[in-house]
């Protein structure tokens, strides 16, 4: 590793507790945002920042009930995310930035690009949420996680049953436990999932739980894409099933300055499983967009 995740800084950020971590001295700055659950920055981009920053400077958080990003009291949802990145931003000194999101992350940078175009140069979007109007199981979906108390419970459940988080980490990566670092990324996700028990959290972030509604979702940006003036990159693994390419080919299609990548061999966590290849990626389409 580079040691990007050996030091870090403490922020308040719109009223709450934000770790940051900061790689790269020079070049234009890019913001990390990882998905939700399990994830933290330490996870999924630690590989993807040492590629990034060489050209750029790096800054990566730790989400709001996820990493040392914690306590935080109320919803935080769309709207939440939408006020806490621009509180960020201010906070970080940066007028302007480009976003890398990855599952959550990616649904809460699309949402903010359509309200701020002006604070963004360029987003690349990894397997966002937020797409599509109805989802598998929508109505037992909803019902299961508006059902009081459920999803602390399961919180609770996987801190106490490591092997459970183990078995759901091989399923979901396409190496397995074969993954490179899969100790370490599996200590991670072990770790989280004991805070979020321990600090009494859900364990499906907010903002994915307020996004579905009983008969379809209430967070569908696709609609919305057409507003969309930044340049932006999709980017789906072939192996995804959680976010088809059905939906994210629409996404690409609706948005003005836009393409879509599929990498092979990749599923919903392309910084896991072809951690490499969406480096390459990441870098040549930022560098196309300051030409």
């Amino acid at each position: 590793m580079t040691g990007v995740f050996d030091t870090h800084t403490d922020l308040t950020v719109f009223g709450g507790p934000v770790r940051l971590y900061r790689a790269g001295g020079t070049g234009p700055p890019v913001l990390l945002l990882h998905g939700g659950m399990l994830d933290t920055a330490q996870g999924v981009w630690r590989h993807v920042v040492r590629d990034l920053a060489p050209d750029h400077r790096v800054y990566l958080i730790d989400l709001p009930r996820h990493g040392g990003s914690r306590p935080w009291r109320g919803v935080l949802d769309e709207a939440f995310y939408t006020r806490f990145l621009d509180d960020l931003l201010d906070v970080l000194n940066l007028p302007r930035v480009s976003v890398i999101g990855i599952s959550l992350g990616a649904g809460i940078a699309i949402g903010y690009a359509l309200k701020h175009p002006d604070r963004l140069d360029a987003l690349i979007a990894i397997a966002p949420g937020g797409l599509g109007a109805k989802r598998k199981a929508q109505f037992l979906t909803w019902m299961v996680t508006r059902t009081p108390g459920a999803m602390r419970l399961s919180s609770r459940y996987l801190a106490r049953r490591p092997g459970t988080v183990r078995q759901s980490m091989i399923a979901n990566l396409t190496a397995g436990a074969g993954t490179r670092d899969f100790d370490t990324i599996l200590a991670l996700a072990t770790e989280e999932a004991a805070a979020k028990a321990e600090y009494g959290e859900p364990a499906l972030d907010d903002w994915m739980v307020r996004a579905y509604g009983p008969f379809a979702m209430r967070v569908n940006y696709l609609p919305d894409l057409p507003e969309l003036t930044v340049p932006t990159l999709w980017v789906r693994g072939d192996r995804d099933p959680l976010v088809g390419h059905a939906e994210m080919a629409a996404a690409a299609a609706a948005t003005p300055d836009s393409r879509l990548v599929t990498l092979p061999g990749a599923g919903h966590i392309v910084t896991y499983d072809q951690p490499e290849q969406f480096s390459r990626l990441a870098r040549d389409f930022l560098a196309a967009v300051r030409r």
